[in-house]
């Protein structure tokens, strides 16, 4: 007998995962919000969880094994040699779409939940004060319209990782009514402005930042105030604080791909403690 599919899907990403503080308390609490929050896929952006900047190959082994289903990342996705292969035959470890052909790696992955709804994740990176890529936005497009949300895919959910906040909001309005959810990284710095665009797609300007929030966007305080106190470079250090898990519930509505809702998830001393009610 085949298995009925579920009326709605429940998704969470989770923000920018720094250093040590931000894979321990990933640990910590997943598993156990996965089961309170009956959460079908886990999306967390992964590119500075090797010492606050860059990911290895044991580190994303580390946190698939924790509980996430997909890696997204961004600009320093490159900062370690070992990654490049890592990426070229672990296709659940995303770099953004709109590198240029040849780079290691892809950008969009599809898989299916355990009840049958088919997911697909892209990874894309802003050029507002970012690294000189491809245009985003055509990017988009491109896969867009090869992979139709509702033909080839029940659910589509972007992490954006992107400076300006411009630049994502403008991304929403693009995509919505043709992906589910656009969920803005890179800032580190949850925002407060989740809403649902007028054609159904879930929107977060930026998740947040998985890792200790004392510290300056997950560098020790020490370490970052020489740089604005006297403009001379020195060397970032991450901080080893306790840490707090931020992200983000999406709810999506399995039939249509529209999001019904989207509701901060943030768990750790960092920030005020808030977990959406169940929905299944």
């Amino acid at each position: 007998m085949t298995a009925t599919k579920p009326e709605e899907l429940s998704l969470l990403l989770i923000g920018d995962v720094v250093g040590k503080p931000g894979r321990r308390v990933l640990q910590q609490h997943l598993g156990h919000l996965r089961l309170a929050l009956g959460v079908d896929l886990v999306v967390a952006n992964g590119e500075n969880a090797a010492a606050g900047i860059g990911i290895t190959p044991a580190i994303a082994d580390e946190l698939f094994k924790a509980g996430v289903d997909v890696i997204t990342s961004g600009n320093h996705i490159w900062r370690y040699a070992e990654i490049h292969d890592y990426l070229g035959t672990h296709h659940r470890l995303l770099r953004p779409v709109n590198y240029p052909p040849g780079v290691p790696g892809q950008g969009y992955v599809q898989l299916a939940t355990p009840g049958g709804v088919r997911v697909g994740v892209l990874n894309l990176l802003g050029r507002v004060f970012m690294d000189a890529v491809d245009c985003p936005f055509q990017s988009a497009d491109k896969l867009l319209a090869s992979v139709r949300l509702g033909r080839d895919v029940d659910v589509i959910v972007v992490d954006f990782h992107a400076e300006a906040s411009s630049e994502k909001v403008a991304m929403a309005w693009h995509l919505d009514g043709r992906v589910s959810a656009v969920l803005g990284t890179h800032t580190h710095v949850p925002t407060a402005d989740q809403r649902i665009f007028p054609r159904g797609t879930g929107f977060q300007c930026d998740l947040g930042m998985t890792g200790s929030y004392d510290s300056v966007i997950g560098m020790r305080v020490d370490s970052v105030m020489p740089k604005f106190t006297t403009h001379l470079p020195g060397k970032l250090q991450p901080a080893d604080g306790a840490g707090t898990l931020c992200g983000a519930l999406v709810r999506v509505h399995a039939a249509t791909g529209r999001c019904r809702a989207i509701q901060p998830v943030r768990r750790g001393p960092g920030l005020a403690e808030t977990q959406p009610e169940s929905g299944h």
